[in-house]
Protein backbone atom coordinates (compact mmCIF):
# COMPACT_ATOMS: atom_id res chain seq x y z
CA UNK A 1 0.00 0.00 0.00
CA UNK A 2 1.17 3.19 -0.93
CA UNK A 3 1.84 5.53 1.79
CA UNK A 4 1.35 9.21 1.61
CA UNK A 5 3.91 11.97 1.69
CA UNK A 6 3.39 13.49 5.28
CA UNK A 7 3.48 9.77 6.63
CA UNK A 8 6.93 8.78 4.49
CA UNK A 9 8.59 12.29 5.98
CA UNK A 10 7.83 11.48 9.35
CA UNK A 11 8.66 7.44 8.96
CA UNK A 12 11.86 8.90 7.00
CA UNK A 13 12.69 11.40 9.16
CA UNK A 14 12.82 9.27 12.36
CA UNK A 15 14.73 6.21 10.21
CA UNK A 16 17.81 8.58 8.88
CA UNK A 17 17.79 9.97 13.18
CA UNK A 18 17.90 6.68 14.77
CA UNK A 19 20.97 5.49 12.08
CA UNK A 20 23.52 8.05 11.57
CA UNK A 21 26.43 7.41 9.09
CA UNK A 22 24.54 4.82 7.49
CA UNK A 23 24.46 4.66 4.42
CA UNK A 24 20.42 3.81 2.85
CA UNK A 25 20.06 3.19 -0.54
CA UNK A 26 17.19 5.29 -2.32
CA UNK A 27 15.74 1.78 -3.24
CA UNK A 28 15.20 0.53 0.18
CA UNK A 29 13.01 4.01 0.76
CA UNK A 30 11.16 3.46 -2.84
CA UNK A 31 10.34 -0.22 -1.72
CA UNK A 32 9.12 0.49 1.50
CA UNK A 33 6.56 3.22 0.63
CA UNK A 34 5.77 2.11 -2.90
CA UNK A 35 6.92 5.57 -4.23
CA UNK A 36 8.88 6.08 -7.13
CA UNK A 37 12.68 6.86 -6.87
CA UNK A 38 11.57 10.43 -7.71
CA UNK A 39 9.12 11.28 -5.23
CA UNK A 40 11.59 9.81 -2.83
CA UNK A 41 14.54 12.54 -3.90
CA UNK A 42 11.46 14.99 -3.61
CA UNK A 43 11.05 14.07 0.09
CA UNK A 44 14.27 13.89 0.90
CA UNK A 45 15.02 17.63 -0.32
CA UNK A 46 12.51 18.55 1.99
CA UNK A 47 14.22 16.24 4.85
CA UNK A 48 17.64 17.90 3.68
CA UNK A 49 16.40 21.43 3.92
CA UNK A 50 14.82 21.25 6.87
CA UNK A 51 17.96 19.66 8.95
CA UNK A 52 20.08 22.24 7.47
CA UNK A 53 17.97 25.11 8.83
CA UNK A 54 17.57 23.56 12.17
CA UNK A 55 21.04 22.85 12.05
CA UNK A 56 20.01 19.22 12.98
CA UNK A 57 22.79 17.31 10.72
CA UNK A 58 23.70 16.86 7.38
CA UNK A 59 21.97 14.90 5.10
CA UNK A 60 24.71 13.62 2.15
CA UNK A 61 24.04 12.66 -0.82
CA UNK A 62 26.39 9.45 -2.34
CA UNK A 63 25.81 9.47 -6.03
CA UNK A 64 26.36 5.84 -8.06
CA UNK A 65 24.33 2.44 -8.35
CA UNK A 66 25.43 1.45 -4.52
CA UNK A 67 25.08 5.29 -3.16
CA UNK A 68 22.27 6.54 -1.21
CA UNK A 69 21.76 8.93 1.73
CA UNK A 70 23.27 9.53 5.18
CA UNK A 71 22.52 11.58 8.18
CA UNK A 72 25.47 13.15 10.20
CA UNK A 73 24.31 14.38 13.30
CA UNK A 74 25.42 17.94 13.92
CA UNK A 75 25.27 21.22 16.14
CA UNK A 76 25.33 24.81 15.27
CA UNK A 77 27.23 27.62 17.60
CA UNK A 78 24.10 29.23 18.78
CA UNK A 79 23.09 25.63 20.20
CA UNK A 80 26.29 24.92 21.39
CA UNK A 81 27.09 28.43 23.05
CA UNK A 82 24.16 28.39 24.81
CA UNK A 83 24.37 24.71 26.19
CA UNK A 84 28.08 24.59 27.35
CA UNK A 85 27.52 28.60 28.81
CA UNK A 86 24.39 26.64 30.72
CA UNK A 87 26.51 23.61 31.64
CA UNK A 88 29.29 26.55 33.17
CA UNK A 89 26.55 28.32 35.07
CA UNK A 90 24.96 24.88 36.46
CA UNK A 91 28.72 23.95 37.65
CA UNK A 92 29.24 27.28 39.52
CA UNK A 93 27.24 26.03 42.25
CA UNK A 94 29.16 25.82 45.65
CA UNK A 95 26.69 22.97 46.48
CA UNK A 96 28.48 20.80 43.97
CA UNK A 97 31.92 20.99 45.71
CA UNK A 98 32.78 17.56 47.54
CA UNK A 99 35.14 16.85 50.40
CA UNK A 100 38.22 16.33 48.85
CA UNK A 101 38.12 18.97 46.11
CA UNK A 102 36.00 16.75 44.31
CA UNK A 103 33.05 18.50 41.59
CA UNK A 104 29.51 16.55 41.86
CA UNK A 105 29.13 15.92 38.25
CA UNK A 106 26.36 12.50 38.55
CA UNK A 107 23.42 14.88 38.23
CA UNK A 108 24.21 16.07 35.24
CA UNK A 109 26.01 12.88 33.67
CA UNK A 110 22.69 11.41 34.37
CA UNK A 111 20.37 13.38 32.76
CA UNK A 112 19.43 11.98 28.85
CA UNK A 113 18.95 15.74 27.72
CA UNK A 114 22.56 16.55 28.89
CA UNK A 115 24.42 13.48 27.23
CA UNK A 116 22.63 14.14 24.07
CA UNK A 117 24.11 17.21 23.38
CA UNK A 118 27.21 16.23 24.75
CA UNK A 119 27.77 13.69 22.34
CA UNK A 120 26.14 15.80 19.68
CA UNK A 121 28.77 18.77 20.27
CA UNK A 122 31.76 15.88 20.38
CA UNK A 123 30.62 13.83 17.52
CA UNK A 124 30.65 17.16 15.12
CA UNK A 125 33.89 17.64 15.94
CA UNK A 126 34.95 13.97 14.74
CA UNK A 127 32.51 14.04 11.97
CA UNK A 128 35.56 14.23 9.10
CA UNK A 129 37.83 11.98 11.41
CA UNK A 130 37.88 7.89 11.01
CA UNK A 131 36.71 7.19 14.23
CA UNK A 132 36.46 3.49 14.58
CA UNK A 133 35.66 3.29 18.24
CA UNK A 134 34.64 5.45 21.18
CA UNK A 135 36.95 4.81 24.50
CA UNK A 136 36.82 5.57 28.23
CA UNK A 137 37.62 4.32 31.68
CA UNK A 138 35.23 3.16 34.18
CA UNK A 139 32.83 4.30 35.40
CA UNK A 140 31.77 8.19 34.90
CA UNK A 141 32.97 8.49 31.12
CA UNK A 142 30.53 5.24 30.09
CA UNK A 143 27.42 7.37 29.64
CA UNK A 144 29.25 10.16 27.58
CA UNK A 145 30.70 7.37 25.35
CA UNK A 146 27.80 5.63 24.76
CA UNK A 147 26.26 9.13 23.53
CA UNK A 148 29.04 9.57 21.54
CA UNK A 149 28.85 6.67 20.15
CA UNK A 150 25.56 6.93 18.87
CA UNK A 151 25.68 9.47 17.27
CA UNK A 152 29.13 8.61 15.35
CA UNK A 153 27.56 5.00 14.62
CA UNK A 154 30.86 3.39 16.55
CA UNK A 155 31.27 0.67 19.29
CA UNK A 156 32.52 2.03 22.42
CA UNK A 157 34.98 0.35 24.98
CA UNK A 158 35.38 0.36 28.62
CA UNK A 159 39.01 0.50 30.22
CA UNK A 160 39.05 -0.80 33.82
CA UNK A 161 41.23 -0.22 36.46
CA UNK A 162 40.28 -3.85 37.65
CA UNK A 163 39.98 -6.90 35.31
CA UNK A 164 36.31 -8.28 35.34
CA UNK A 165 35.71 -12.41 34.46
CA UNK A 166 33.14 -11.55 31.57
CA UNK A 167 36.21 -9.21 29.86
CA UNK A 168 38.33 -12.65 28.82
CA UNK A 169 42.25 -12.21 28.47
CA UNK A 170 43.32 -8.45 29.01
CA UNK A 171 45.88 -6.26 28.28
CA UNK A 172 47.23 -4.31 30.69
CA UNK A 173 49.27 -1.18 30.98
CA UNK A 174 50.67 0.89 34.35
CA UNK A 175 50.64 4.64 34.41
CA UNK A 176 51.16 7.65 36.62
CA UNK A 177 48.24 9.29 38.06
CA UNK A 178 48.44 13.31 37.14
CA UNK A 179 47.29 14.70 40.15
CA UNK A 180 48.75 12.18 42.71
CA UNK A 181 51.58 11.15 41.15
CA UNK A 182 50.83 7.24 42.40
CA UNK A 183 51.84 4.19 39.64
CA UNK A 184 47.93 2.41 39.04
CA UNK A 185 47.10 -0.21 36.41
CA UNK A 186 44.28 -0.26 33.71
CA UNK A 187 43.05 -3.10 31.64
CA UNK A 188 41.54 -3.55 28.14
CA UNK A 189 39.76 -6.93 26.68
CA UNK A 190 42.38 -8.28 24.01
CA UNK A 191 38.34 -8.39 22.08
CA UNK A 192 37.90 -4.52 22.36
CA UNK A 193 40.17 -3.20 19.85
CA UNK A 194 41.60 -4.18 16.52
CA UNK A 195 44.88 -3.12 15.03
CA UNK A 196 45.07 0.49 13.03
CA UNK A 197 41.53 1.14 14.56
CA UNK A 198 40.87 4.80 15.39
CA UNK A 199 40.10 5.57 18.66
CA UNK A 200 38.57 8.75 20.19
CA UNK A 201 38.83 9.05 24.18
CA UNK A 202 36.30 10.89 25.93
CA UNK A 203 36.02 11.32 30.00
CA UNK A 204 34.13 13.53 32.48
CA UNK A 205 36.90 15.04 34.15
CA UNK A 206 40.53 15.79 33.84
CA UNK A 207 42.83 17.42 36.10
CA UNK A 208 46.60 16.31 35.49
CA UNK A 209 46.08 14.05 32.44
CA UNK A 210 47.39 10.48 33.88
CA UNK A 211 44.12 8.51 33.02
CA UNK A 212 43.88 10.11 29.61
CA UNK A 213 47.47 9.39 29.04
CA UNK A 214 47.33 5.72 30.15
CA UNK A 215 44.48 5.11 27.59
CA UNK A 216 47.06 6.68 24.76
CA UNK A 217 49.28 3.89 26.43
CA UNK A 218 46.61 0.90 26.14
CA UNK A 219 45.93 2.30 22.19
CA UNK A 220 49.64 1.76 21.53
CA UNK A 221 49.69 -1.44 23.09
CA UNK A 222 46.41 -2.42 20.50
CA UNK A 223 48.49 -1.26 17.60
CA UNK A 224 45.94 1.34 17.00
CA UNK A 225 45.93 5.10 16.33
CA UNK A 226 44.53 7.83 18.81
CA UNK A 227 42.16 10.02 16.95
CA UNK A 228 41.12 12.68 19.43
CA UNK A 229 40.66 13.50 23.31
CA UNK A 230 37.51 14.98 24.75
CA UNK A 231 36.33 15.57 28.11
CA UNK A 232 33.33 16.98 29.29
CA UNK A 233 35.16 18.97 31.75
CA UNK A 234 38.81 19.97 32.99
CA UNK A 235 40.00 21.24 36.25
CA UNK A 236 42.98 23.76 36.94
CA UNK A 237 46.30 22.10 37.68
CA UNK A 238 49.36 24.03 38.94
CA UNK A 239 51.80 21.36 37.35
CA UNK A 240 52.52 20.05 33.50
CA UNK A 241 49.58 17.75 31.96
CA UNK A 242 50.49 14.62 30.81
CA UNK A 243 48.32 15.73 28.12
CA UNK A 244 48.42 18.57 25.70
CA UNK A 245 46.05 17.73 22.78
CA UNK A 246 42.43 17.84 24.20
CA UNK A 247 39.50 19.28 23.67
CA UNK A 248 36.57 20.46 26.65
CA UNK A 249 33.37 21.64 27.30
CA UNK A 250 33.90 23.41 30.40
CA UNK A 251 36.87 24.41 32.33
CA UNK A 252 36.52 24.81 36.27
CA UNK A 253 38.32 27.89 36.89
CA UNK A 254 38.23 27.99 40.86
CA UNK A 255 37.86 25.16 42.99
CA UNK A 256 38.32 26.29 46.87
CA UNK A 257 36.55 23.88 49.29
CA UNK A 258 37.71 25.48 52.31
CA UNK A 259 35.77 28.61 50.96
CA UNK A 260 32.70 26.74 49.98
CA UNK A 261 33.16 28.33 46.38
CA UNK A 262 33.44 26.74 42.60
CA UNK A 263 33.56 28.50 39.25
CA UNK A 264 33.45 27.18 35.84
CA UNK A 265 33.63 28.70 32.49
CA UNK A 266 33.78 27.61 29.05
CA UNK A 267 36.35 24.85 27.91
CA UNK A 268 38.55 25.07 25.01
CA UNK A 269 35.60 23.56 22.61
CA UNK A 270 34.20 26.36 21.13
CA UNK A 271 37.28 28.64 20.38
CA UNK A 272 38.81 25.17 18.53
CA UNK A 273 36.22 24.44 17.02
CA UNK A 274 34.51 28.63 16.05
CA UNK A 275 35.35 28.00 12.39
CA UNK A 276 33.96 24.55 12.13
CA UNK A 277 30.51 25.59 14.07
CA UNK A 278 29.98 28.74 11.95
CA UNK A 279 30.49 26.48 9.06
CA UNK A 280 27.39 24.88 9.84
CA UNK A 281 25.34 27.53 9.48
CA UNK A 282 26.58 27.50 5.26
Amino acid sequence: MKVRRSDRLIDMTRYLLERPHTLVPLTFFSQRYESAKSSISEDLAIVRRTFAQRQTGILETVPGAAGGVRYIPIIGATEADSFINEMAERLSDSERLLPGGYVYLTDLLGTPEVLRQIGRLIATQYLDSSVDAVMTVATKGIPIAQSVAQYLNVPFVIVRRDSKITEGSTVSVNYVSGSSDRVEKMELSKRSLKSGAGVLIVDDFMKGGGTVNGMKSLIEEFDAKLVGVSVFAEGSFGGERMVNDYTSLLRIDTLDAKGNNITAAPGNYLERNAELLAGMAK
